[in-house]
Order: C-alpha cells, then sequence, then structure tokens
C-alpha cells in the first residue's frame, strides 16, 4: 500500500524539497501541500493523507492547534502527524505529543531518518527518535502544575483498566523500547507485547506508542529522571 503523505509547512522551498525526496519512494506519494494549520485539516480529509509532516510554527493555525484538531476528529483516526521542528527541545513539541502527534523530527534530519520516519508513523508501530522523544516528555512533564492535576488523576484512574502484564509492557513503551526489546526482557514473543500493546491503547484512548508514553508519564505510572 503506498502512504499518503500531506506536506504542511509555510516555506514553498522547503516543501519542493520534501515532495521530491518522498516522491522518489516507490512506497510513498505527496498528496498535497498546506502553508497553514487550518488548510492542513481540510487537506488531511480531502486527499485521504496517512500521514501529514507538520511544521509546528506557521501563520494563522500553527501546527499545534492543526495536530489538536486532527487527534480529536474521529474520522480522522487513521491520520499520523509527524512533528517537523527546528528545535528538537521544545514544549511545543512535547504539546503536539499530548494533543495526538505520533512524534518529533528535526528539520536537519538526513533524508533517510525522514523516509524511515513516515513508514515508522504509517506503521504506528514505534516511536520515532525514542530516546529524545521520552527525554523530552520527561523533561517537561516533570513540571507540576495546578492545571494538569484533574488530568493527571484521571490518567492514573484509567490505568486500573490494565492488566499487570499490560502495564509492565507500558513501562517498558515509555522507556523507548521496540517491541522486539521488550519480548526480550519480558521474556514472551513480539506478538505478546504487540497484543498487550494494542490492548493498553484501546483501554487508555492512546492513538498510537507516542500517546502511551505521554500517559505514562502524566499518570505516575513512570517518573521522569532527574539528571
Amino acid at each position: 500500500m503506498t502512504i499518503r503523505v500531506l506536506l504542511a509547512d509555510d516555506q514553498a522551498l522547503l516543501r519542493s524539497a520534501f515532495r521530491v525526496l518522498v516522491d522518489s519512494e516507490p512506497d510513498m506519494e505527496v498528496v498535497g501541500e498546506a502553508s497553514d494549520g487550518a488548510e492542513a485539516v481540510r487537506l488531511a480529509k480531502e486527499e485521504r493523507a496517512d500521514v501529514v509532516l507538520m511544521d509546528i510554527r506557521m501563520p494563522g493555525t500553527d501546527g499545534l492547534a492543526a495536530t489538536r484538531t486532527i487527534g480529536a476528529d474521529p474520522s480522522l483516526s487513521h491520520v499520523r502527524v509527524v512533528i517537523l521542528t527546528t528545535f528538537e527541545v521544545d514544549d511545543y513539541v512535547v504539546r503536539s505529543l499530548r494533543a495526538g502527534a505520533s512524534g518529533f523530527l528535526g528539520k536537519g534530519s538526513e533524508p533517510e531518518e525522514l523516509l524511515a520516519a513516515i513508514r515508522i508513523a504509517a506503521g504506528g508501530e514505534a516511536l520515532l527518535s525514542p530516546a529524545a522523544t521520552k527525554g523530552l516528555i520527561a523533561r517537561f512533564l516533570a513540571q507540576d502544575d495546578a492545571a494538569d492535576d484533574a488530568f493527571d488523576s484521571a490518567r492514573s484512574e484509567r490505568l486500573g483498566a490494565l492488566t499487570v502484564r499490560e502495564r509492565e509492557v507500558l513501562v517498558q513503551v515509555a522507556g523507548g523500547h521496540s517491541n522486539d526489546e521488550i519480548a526480550e526482557r519480558l521474556e514472551v514473543s513480539p506478538l505478546t507485547v504487540k497484543t498487550h500493546v494494542n490492548r493498553a491503547m484501546a483501554k487508555l484512548g492512546a492513538r498510537d506508542r507516542a500517546q502511551l508514553v505521554v500517559i505514562a508519564y502524566e499518570s505516575g505510572l513512570v517518573r521522569p529522571r532527574v539528571d
């Protein structure tokens, strides 16, 4: 199946470069270009995009608002958003993950990394840049504020629906480990791990593994390390 990619960036030159790169791959194609978030949401629906490469800072509706809109729309539940940012350590990135993004990638990444990120996001099997994403979440979710208290409590209560094994797998997912790595650590098969991950996602209302990591930290199941 061909991966349908939507490019959302206010810089036409960057979009052109991304289009050439993506269209050069036999298993993916660019189905649209957007210069702001509102247009990205509209095209995601009209063009039935699988993956949106979303710039955070755009005029009008920014990438964060667009990601939140896509994440909240049941008709776009199949769409995966990959945040493209110049700033790899950025509060906007974590807020995007909370809003439903599948991960992030620096604009300075190598072409092979970008193509791999699209395939990974489309497959929904692994985080993009697991260690870096985990580090961002740990850094920013460690900040405790009153606005998040009720949300955190709700997340903690929902963890009660998980089995002991599903909790164990969730901890490993939050550690940035792949299914194969988790299987080796817990001495089970990768298929069993995948089943536990899918069940945890369903019970917690997570779109993908990136959101599982956010939930693991926000619920207090996993505590950020303080270096």
